[in-house]
């Protein structure tokens, strides 16, 4: 696997960033999400939110396809961040969209405004997760 060619404070500003260009007039719950593909490229997303609510995107959802739109397809490490107390975590549905680009060393970083909060591997918010290989 490649060095990451982005530190984890660089990582981190890009998905505050975004989470600051948040769409969310609704809910007023602002997430931004940053991706360091394994083969150094960056890519950023933030949810955005409509009338028809729930049919927003969500901002790993909007960083995942950007990565696709760009030809990139393997997830090293992703950057979520959430104002709060509590960890923002992605919800079930990017868990899944997450592990469609993952693999075994693929690092979810939950954070806050203040920075990091929390480092895991997908298995550990994704257990015994359905994936690709399950449908060849």
């Amino acid at each position: 696997m490649n060095e990451p060619t982005q530190s984890a404070e660089q990582m981190f500003e890009l998905a505050k960033q975004a989470m600051e260009k948040s769409y969310s007039p609704y809910s007023k719950f602002p997430v931004g999400a940053a991706i360091l593909t394994s083969s150094g490229q960056t890519f950023t997303g933030c949810n955005v939110e409509n009338a028809s609510y729930p049919e927003g995107t969500c901002a790993e959802a909007g960083a995942i396809a950007a990565m696709v739109m760009a030809g990139e397809k393997n997830i090293q490490h992703i950057y979520v961040i959430g104002n709060g107390e509590a960890l923002v975590s992605p919800c079930g549905g990017c868990r899944q969209r997450i592990r469609e680009f993952a693999n075994a060393q693929t690092q979810v970083h939950i954070c806050g405004p203040e920075g990091i909060r929390k480092s895991l591997f997908l298995e550990d918010l994704l257990p015994h997760s359905f994936g690709p290989e399950h449908i060849a």
